[in-house]
């Protein structure tokens, strides 16, 4: 598919999809891709540990956007894995691309070489489409980036066979079949009650609105009686932060990018109090921005050191969202 269009996007499993099936004539926004697939989430999971310290996720798991649109709205994908079988995996790429198809790929930052050097950090689950082959170069269109990368073969085996934490093991997955007709009102009823759900109704502390609060207390909690309590108190809200805003599109954009959604579905379902609740969510947003350039600030001495008022700015967030929440519930 030579004349493949690249799309710039906010989230790269997101605006992958997005591309994928507007490039195949199925028009869809990113914004649609990921709230129909119901991927808003929050998740505070101390006993997984990144850099030794908690994972916290603002999104549900790798390839559930994926697997998500394909299940809401009949879009068949083909997912292979490859284990360790670099060989493999290469050659059912060349063979895809040589039948003018395109690819979706997992990949770790850290390898791709296009990436500015302060971005190259081990995660492994980031996603890019590859849409064309000259010689021992790819050409990628990698949604975070407005324009075409470039990236040699050795490259993007090494990026998609990266160990670790979520390690891609080859994962590719192309497009087979497109669905003739799509119910979207109903789908989009569906995708906000799952949501809706998950965030509000989920009976652990660690998830939704309860997991904002656990992590909020836990924020609220660190002690600073020493220079190692003061380090790790640091590196904790570093983490945090990082995991917000610099993992995927982080905390705030994934808020933004699901405003977004709910304003597309107020015009679908005709039904103005979805704008409220997006405007809501966007508030949301800027709310956990505002967070982290708070902790940022404390984290480089440019504000008092104070964890209590970190624990009240993210109990707020967590409060805003409830609302929301509740506004969504009430949709009929």
């Amino acid at each position: 598919m030579n004349n493949f269009v690249h799309k710039h996007a906010a989230h790269c499993e997101s605006g992958v999809i997005s591309s994928m099936l507007t490039n195949r004539g199925f028009e869809i926004s990113e914004a649609m891709c990921f709230g129909i697939s119901s991927a808003l989430t929050f998740a505070y999971l101390p006993f997984i540990k990144i850099n030794s310290l908690p994972l916290i996720a603002y999104r549900m798991p790798p390839k559930y956007i994926l697997k998500g649109v394909g299940k809401r709205f009949g879009v068949k994908f083909e997912i292979k894995t490859f284990g360790k079988d670099k060989i493999s995996a290469a050659k059912t790429l060349d063979k895809v691309l040589e039948k003018g198809d395109v690819a979706g790929i997992q990949t770790s930052v850290y390898y791709l070489p296009y990436f500015p050097k302060d971005m190259q950090f081990h995660f492994n689950a980031h996603n890019l489409i590859v849409f064309k082959k000259e010689k021992d170069v790819y050409y990628v269109s990698d949604p975070v980036f407005d324009y075409v990368n470039t990236i040699k073969e050795e490259d993007l085996l090494k990026a998609r066979f990266a160990k670790g934490i979520l390690s891609p093991k080859g994962t590719m997955y192309t497009l087979k079949s497109l669905p003739e007709n799509v119910d979207f009102e109903k789908e989009i009823k569906k995708a906000l009650k799952k949501t809706t759900f998950a965030m509000l109704k989920t009976p652990l502390p660690l998830i939704g609105i309860w997991g904002m609060k656990t992590l909020a207390k836990k924020l609220g909690s660190l002690k600073i009686v020493d220079k190692n309590d003061l380090r790790y108190a640091r590196l904790f809200i570093s983490q945090v932060i990082r995991m917000q805003e610099e993992i995927g599109s982080g905390g705030g954009g994934f808020r933004f990018m699901y405003a977004s959604f709910l304003q597309e579905s107020a015009r679908i379902l005709n039904k103005p109090i979805l704008q409220e609740a997006s405007q809501m969510m966007s508030d949301a947003g800027d709310k956990l921005r505002y967070f982290a350039l708070t902790g940022a600030k404390m984290i480089k001495n440019k504000e008092d050191f104070d964890v209590k008022l970190l624990e009240k700015i993210f109990r707020e967030c967590a409060d805003d969202e409830e609302k929301v929440y509740k506004v969504l519930e009430g949709v009929k």
